[in-house]
């Protein structure tokens, strides 16, 4: 058997190793060594130093010739097998007299095809973070194999040489499928790790016709299954957890012959601007054992002050699915009857929901559309467009068309039904005259789209967005279902509305191999 990369690292290594330690132990050491702090309620307050974010600019794949033909390229960055080499002994090197934390779990609650995985850290933090975020053997009775799937070696203070290295900074995140290894230095922002695991199961089972996604999933009191896709801010996390459904996980799922199954076993919760009344499943879960990233916090009185994004918007949580009362676990659960593209609408001319034909899924799915927000100081003057094929283009090697064509393949053969859900504004644009629209509404909403309500409801055809909008849902004014009777000047609600659906169309055309009829399922433009 070959050795592996962890029988490499440890031949040279002088410091500790600390084996799927225990959660209070971890702690421990990462108060001890200065890595965090614990607020009132218990959780780790942690700081990721500069990175408070993903760095798309510095992840790469190794071009090899099993994958080369693959990988869509266009939206991947390639780096060599010799700048590869190079930076591993790089991180060898550097970690060769560190204490070193190691988690071996899994990602993906189906045993039928879970990936084993060895995650090495250099901080104790981050370990408390992979565990309470992966499936742990602990949980699941599950053997962890000799021959791990892939392993992560997670080294923030090695640092890449941009003109050695070819890199385009000092981080990096590199996923070298050969070798079954990842390498991520230069960054403490734990969601590298999480994303790179992912980017790998986006690769691996698609190729066995099961389909991985960037979403969701809850089931209610008869097993139905609900799957809610959307980019940040669009209200995912917030939806999902619902007091009246039981919690499969928050993030990300796949979509085998058995159903869908989570990858994860933990819930990475934005938490900026978390409010204990709105998200009160949330609130209750940032407690002992929960690492919270990038939030503030008093150190006199261990109060953390949510609404303060002085750090960062991307403030985040990370605590296991468990915390949250009612969960699944492992998250397992039948072939969807709903699925639910959350988008927040920062134009205010999409409908609060559309229940979409599945050409129409199809489109919407590819555009993975929402909307950044107005900030004078970034210098935005407007809303700005943003889209991300199959809600998840960073962490997508394989080219779009693959994953929507399983995503058409399993809502025909299951009949799912597919809803597009505007969380964002009506009557106006964002900075104008517009509202957002309140989160009852879209609680109340979602509950008719998976309740199956709206299933059978008439709709009325959108003129410009060419969608079928619901003409009642259940304790909604009718008026707020049309977009066009929310906003006082009919003609800035349609050059606003045609406005948006060029973009989607410009967008649109960006993709080879797109069928005409799935072309043909979006806006109407004249």
């Amino acid at each position: 058997m070959a050795e592996t990369a962890f029988q490499e690292l440890l031949r040279s290594h002088n410091g500790k190793i600390y084996e799927d330690a225990p959660i209070p132990q971890l702690i421990e050491m990462s108060i001890k060594h200065d890595e965090g702090s614990l607020s009132y309620s218990g959780a780790l307050c942690v700081s990721t130093g500069s990175r408070t974010g993903r760095s798309p600019y510095d992840k790469y794949i190794v071009d090899s010739p099993d994958v080369r033909a693959d990988i869509w390229w266009e939206n991947n960055k390639k780096m060599s097998q010799a700048n590869f080499t190079r930076l591993y002994k790089n991180i060898l090197s550097h970690l060769s007299d560190k204490d070193l934390f190691v988690f071996n779990g899994f990602a993906g609650a189906d045993p039928s095809c879970t990936l084993p995985l060895q995650i090495i850290n250099e901080f104790a933090w981050q370990s408390i973070f992979v565990q309470q975020l992966f499936i742990r053997s602990a949980d699941t009775g599950w053997k962890v194999p000799q021959e791990t799937g892939f392993t992560v070696i997670c080294a923030p203070g090695a640092k890449a040489s941009p003109s050695e290295d070819q890199t385009n900074s000092e981080t990096f995140i590199v996923i070298n499928f050969a070798k079954r290894l990842i390498l991520i230095g230069g960054t403490l922002y734990a969601g590298e790790i999480k994303k790179a695991i992912f980017s790998v199961i986006n690769y691996l089972l698609p190729k066995q016709n099961i389909l991985s996604m960037q979403c969701s999933a809850n089931r209610g009191m008869s097993s139905d299954v609900a799957l809610f896709f959307g980019l940040s801010g669009t209200g995912k996390t917030t939806l999902s957890a619902d007091p009246d459904r039981f919690l499969i996980g928050d993030d990300e799922h796949c979509w085998g012959k058995q159903g869908i199954f989570n990858v994860e076993g933990g819930c990475y919760a934005k938490c900026i601007r978390l409010d204990c009344n709105t998200e009160p499943q949330i609130w209750d879960a940032i407690k002992f054992g929960t690492v919270l990233e990038n939030v503030v916090l008093n150190p006199k009185t261990g109060q953390v002050d949510y609404d303060d994004g002085s750090i960062t918007e991307n403030t985040r949580a990370t605590y296991p699915v468990h915390f949250i009362p009612e969960s699944v676990y492992p998250g397992i659960g039948k072939h969807p009857h709903t699925i639910v593209f959350l988008t927040a609408d920062a134009f205010g001319v999409l409908p609060p929901v559309s229940r979409l034909t599945p050409n129409q899924a199809l489109y919407y799915f590819l555009s993975g559309y929402t909307s950044k927000l107005t900030s004078a100081g970034r210098g935005l003057t407007e809303p700005t467009a943003t889209f991300s094929p199959c809600f998840a283009a960073p962490f997508l090697p394989l080219h779009p068309m693959v994953y929507a064509n399983l995503l058409k393949e399993k809502i025909d053969h299951h009949d799912t039904h597919v809803y597009l859900v505007n969380t964002g504004w009506q009557g106006g644009s964002h900075g104008g005259t517009g509202k957002r629209i309140s989160l009852s509404y879209t609680r109340r909403i979602i509950s008719a789209a998976v309740d199956g309500y709206l299933d059978y409801v008439d709709c009325k055809i959108d003129p410009i967005f060419n969608l079928p909008v619901p003409v009642r849902c259940p304790s909604i004014p009718d008026s707020i279902l049309h977009p066009a009777a929310s906003w006082s000047d009919p003609k800035a609600y349609e050059k606003t509305a045609r406005h948006l659906a060029s973009m989607f169309a410009e967008n649109c055309r960006k993709f080879s191999g797109v069928p005409e009829e799935i072309i043909a399922a979006g806006p109407a433009i004249r």
